[in-house]
């Protein structure tokens, strides 16, 4: 994805066009303009999603050709002539971002399903949809991957890989909203609120894009059906062990254990046996069940001991109760004891998976005789290198390992108090690129460390993901986190990291519209310092401004400003200043509310001036400051400052007199506000929204 900016002018023009990606921007802007009408009526004309549209206008990413081509015929415009130009913002770098492919590798030994992999092509190929159902172990993840590397090529835009946890152990199933939530992320698009919101997203992001989505371990349809693409050239592949007959336009494809031809082929492969060796394998077949996991296990064990024969392979599988047992057991009995250590410990790993690090944190191994560990258990099939230094265990495997754990690791809980703790330190070194990734993995871990009682890292995970919720606040999880880390800091005794995590709980609560809820918590917040209050004072201003409630909010932040000012905060002055001036122009107090704002943006600088600028700009009734704090919000990319500023803009144009210019900032707005968790923020602008319609 390109990264550089354009500069935009009040009027919407584009300056400083020196590259051939911004002079493209230059041109997309004129179209728009040429158009006459809003970016969302633009985008459905050229079939486009508005928030895709809005990237391309931006600069944040260059269009492929056919989107180009939409545009140039939505508005009569030969699209030929731009050809060169869009070629050569291609070529110097400018390129479409990168096709996405987050499905796990392909087995090599991947054998048979000839029909049931045709069939599943098919479905794909018509009806953009299958489900592949069946029991564990008979390999319906491996026949979807494997399906989704063949069909790579169809395409282009990429390959979504997502476990549904529908039945690993030890892992809640995946709520149909967290599981969107990832799915857009993935898309690199702004996640909103709600569920049907981030359903509605997701359909229109899949309809102009043409991605392969393999929804993996379902546990039923109804956590399915907010996650499948409506119309587009988008294709889902489902997998479950339940038949999921109830999804409409969802054929489904069920696998049956391997027949005795298939299974012994799969077996030979694994084993490595070549065409003139033994082939009595019956009873090899007989006690693997024909389900592909115990024959490859069972496969790689006589590949790793060139002393044994088939035979000998028979009588030590016969050892076991039953085929899932004599499978495991056997592939466990050729290990050492270490190495039966590490593979009883990953049974109780908070997270369906981990990297090499969390890893050796869990078995307490040095970080190279853990690695050497992990190779044994994946030549041994008994655990899954997913990617590159990234391991999981199939869910019946991992049942297993937990199984044992029960019965004969006294050290598991000593080691999931490891693995948390560890999850604690790496979240406060991590970048957001190991938080993305890492995310499932965390939340399980702070279950885990909540059910142990290790109140340092319940007390302590939060705070380390604090810039990364930012992103995110609002959310069940954030709530959920922050509720239960100041529960354990009041434990702890620290009363000020208590009352910091419910300041942030209280603005989880009001980003997402629960205003009621962000005062309770604001209001059992004890202040330990200057700061912290003055903090709170803000915050509470926010939400009584918000609850229309400006004379409350006024006093709140004035005591603000005090409070900052005996601090030396000047950037909270600031804001405090801002906003009383915004509060004193809604009690009708122009002149006084042009005097805050100016001693606010005396203070601030950079995109700090945004609030300082607004307020200018309403008391005033001046649109020049209100298009200068646009400005600094695209400049500085922060799309809820910009749908904020756009919504004044309309606010003022509206005084003005001149509706019909407001309405078109107003939609702006909300255009802007379609893609960001912000429900408080969309309820103010929704409310001037309808303000100005009824006088246009």
């Amino acid at each position: 994805m390109c990264c550089r900016k354009v500069a935009v002018g009040r009027d919407g023009t584009v300056l400083h066009v020196s590259g051939p990606h911004e002079r493209l921007v230059s041109q997309l802007a004129q179209i728009k303009q040429v158009s006459g009408v809003s970016l969302r009526a633009l985008a459905g004309q050229a079939g486009l999603s508005s928030s895709s549209l809005s990237r391309y206008l931006t600069g944040r990413l260059i269009p492929p050709w056919e989107a180009v081509v939409a545009l140039c015929r939505a508005v009569g415009r030969d699209p030929r002539p731009l050809r060169p130009l869009w070629a050569e913002a291609t070529r110097a770098g400018a390129t479409p971002a990168p096709r996405r492919n987050d499905l796990p590798a392909d087995l090599f030994d991947f054998t048979g399903r000839e029909t049931e992999r045709d069939r599943v092509e098919e479905l794909l190929r018509t009806a953009g949809a299958a489900a592949v159902d069946g029991m564990a172990g008979v390999g319906k993840t491996s026949l979807a991957v494997h399906v989704a590397h063949r069909l790579a090529g169809a395409y282009p835009d990429g390959g979504l890989y997502l476990d549904l946890h529908g039945f690993t152990p030890g892992h809640e199933p995946l709520e149909p909203s967290a599981a969107l939530e990832r799915l857009l992320g993935a898309l690199d698009v702004a996640v909103p609120a709600g569920l049907d919101a981030r359903a509605g997203l997701w359909r229109s992001e899949l309809s102009r894009r043409r991605v392969l989505v393999v929804l993996d371990n379902a546990a039923d349809a109804g956590r399915v059906r907010p996650l499948l693409p409506g119309a587009g050239r988008s294709a889902v592949l489902l997998t479950s062990r339940n038949r999921l007959v109830s999804l409409d336009g969802v054929p489904p494809v069920s696998l049956a254990p391997l027949g005795d031809d298939e299974a012994a082929r799969l077996f030979g492969r694994a084993a490595g046996l070549g065409p003139g060796e033994p082939d009595e394998v019956t009873p090899v077949l007989r006690q693997c069940g024909g389900l592909p996991l115990a024959l490859r296990m069972a496969g790689a064990r006589l590949r790793h001991r060139p002393g044994w024969t088939v035979a000998v392979l028979a009588e030590r599988l016969r050892d076991g109760n039953g085929r899932f047992d004599a499978a495991f057991g056997m592939s466990l009995r050729q290990l050492d004891d270490g190495q039966r250590r590490v593979f009883r410990l990953l049974g109780v790993l908070p997270g369906a998976g981990c990297d090499a690090a969390a890893a050796a944190a869990l078995t307490g191994l040095p970080d190279g005789r853990c690695a050497e560990v992990l190779d044994e258990l994946v030549d041994a099939h008994l655990v899954q290198e997913t990617a590159p230094g990234r391991f999981r265990m199939h869910d019946l495997i991992r049942q297993y390992a937990a199984d044992l754990a029960a019965e004969e690791e006294p050290d598991a809980e000593a080691a999931v108090r490891r693995v948390v703790r560890h999850y604690l330190a790496a979240a406060r070194s991590g970048d957001e690129a190991w938080l993305d990734l890492e995310y499932p993995n965390l939340v399980a871990a702070f279950a885990a460390a909540v059910r142990l009682g290790e109140d340092e890292v319940v007390a302590g995970l939060p705070p380390a993901m604090r810039v990364w919720f930012f992103r995110r606040r609002g959310t069940a999880d954030h709530v959920r986190l922050l509720e239960k880390a100041a529960e354990a800091a009041g434990r702890l005794g620290r009363d000020r990291q208590r009352a910091s995590l419910l300041a942030d709980l209280g603005f989880a609560h009001a980003a997402a519209g629960r205003l009621r809820e962000a005062l309770a918590a604001y209001e059992s917040v004890e202040a330990a310092d200057d700061e912290l209050a003055a903090t709170l004072a803000l915050r509470i201003g926010f939400a009584r401004r918000d609850a229309g409630e400006p004379e409350t909010a006024q006093a709140r932040f004035r005591q603000a400003r005090e409070l900052f000012e005996k601090t030396g905060n000047r950037a909270g002055q600031s804001q405090a200043l801002a906003f009383d001036g915004l509060v004193t122009c809604a009690l009708g107090r122009p002149e006084e509310a042009a005097g805050l704002a100016r001693a606010a943006l005396d203070l601030a600088e950079g995109p700090a001036r945004i609030t300082g600028l607004v307020a200018l700009g309403l008391a005033t009734s001046s649109l020049p400051e209100l298009h200068e704090a646009l400005r600094l919000a695209g400049e500085n990319r922060l799309p809820h400052q910009q749908a904020w500023c756009h919504s004044q803009i309309g606010v003022a144009l509206r005084e003005s007199g001149d509706a019909a210019a407001a309405l078109e900032h107003h939609r702006q707005a909300l255009e802007l506000l379609e893609t960001l968790a912000e429900v408080q923020l969309e309820i103010e602008c929704r409310r001037e929204y309808e303000k100005t319609r009824t006088v246009a």
